[in-house]
């Protein structure tokens, strides 16, 4: 079998592959237009995000048996039309799902210790100590939206806090030791901490808009390591402004380009602009579930699940 590889990965993904008798290419800088006009001989794709996998690309991708989506979502795949092809859909939140859970987490509790404030006012000769007061995370009501892989393993990180932690998913019975599975009314109800672990779907984009934001009982504050169009931004920052949302901590952004390579071309959002200059709002570029551990792990779940079906 034949794979082309189309983003560079854990050199361990390319070395397995190969010792288990695949051949594999790697093209990293060609078009869309250009890997279209040389994929039909081959059996696999091995992809990142660099580009969207849509029908035209399926319908160019004659011998396509599967396509290997090294993290964790696959929205930039037509899955239902990959699967009436017959193309195996596979993907890795196993190998990433521990790092986007601690992100998850420190983002928290640099939020409530306000350890980013803090930090720039003493580079600038700034001891301030009330003003940096912080809270606790005991006894506070965590609630998660989208219990799979992503949402247990920050539920599992905050069983050594005296919290309460419910969750809500579209899917029933998926609650476990560390989370209680209740209705999204019950978490808007009790909720002190919302963190957003879901993939991006049309039930998911722009979910967390004003009208959602008003029906939490009590000022929250709002966790995002999921995908960047699950929050409407400026709905965010209105919220933030009346303090409906107490601060946030982003790692994806509405802005976001597919290919992740930059993120803005055009001019900057007001939205955003206001995002930059909170002092209760924490930014990081997508990277929850990249670290130097997921970077393997991510890699060596793909090639298993590979060898699994196809050896």
């Amino acid at each position: 079998m034949k794979i082309l590889h189309l983003d560079s990965n854990h050199p361990l993904l390319l070395n397995q592959l190969n010792e288990l008798g695949f051949t594999n290419d790697k093209d990293y800088t060609s078009s869309k237009d250009e890997i279209e006009s040389k994929i039909d001989p081959y059996d696999g794709i091995v992809i990142r995000s660099r580009f969207t996998i849509d029908k035209q690309f399926l319908d160019k991708a004659t011998s396509l048996k599967f396509i290997g989506r090294v993290g964790a979502g696959l929205e930039n795949i037509d899955c239902d039309y990959a699967t009436e092809k017959g193309v195996h859909l596979i993907s890795a939140p196993e190998g990433n799902r521990n790092a986007v859970g601690e992100h998850a987490l420190g983002m928290l509790l640099s939020l409530f210790n306000k350890l980013n404030k803090a930090d720039n006012e003493i580079r600038n000769g700034k001891w301030l100590r009330e003003e940096n007061r912080g809270i606790e995370l005991d006894g506070k009501t965590v609630g998660i939206i989208g219990y799979g892989n992503m949402g247990k393993s920050f539920a599992k990180k905050l069983k050594g806090f005296d919290v309460d932690v419910l969750c809500y998913d579209i899917q029933s019975n998926v609650d476990d030791e560390n989370c209680k599975q209740v209705s999204l009314e019950e978490i808007q109800e009790n909720a002190d901490v919302l963190s957003l672990h879901t993939p991006q779907t049309s039930l998911t984009t722009n979910m967390i808009n004003t009208t959602f934001i008003n029906q939490f009982k009590k000022p929250f504050w709002l966790l995002n390591t999921a995908r960047g169009k699950s929050v409407v931004t400026k709905d965010l920052v209105e919220a933030l402004q009346k303090g409906k949302i107490l601060g946030a901590g982003l790692d994806v952004l509405e802005y976001e380009k597919a290919s992740f390579e930059n993120l803005f071309t055009t001019e900057m959002p007001k939205a955003f602009k206001y995002l930059i200059q909170s002092e209760n709002v924490i930014l990081s570029p997508h990277v929850a579930g990249w670290t130097v551990e997921s970077n393997q792990k991510l890699a060596q779940t793909i090639v298993d699940k590979i060898k699994q079906k196809f050896c």
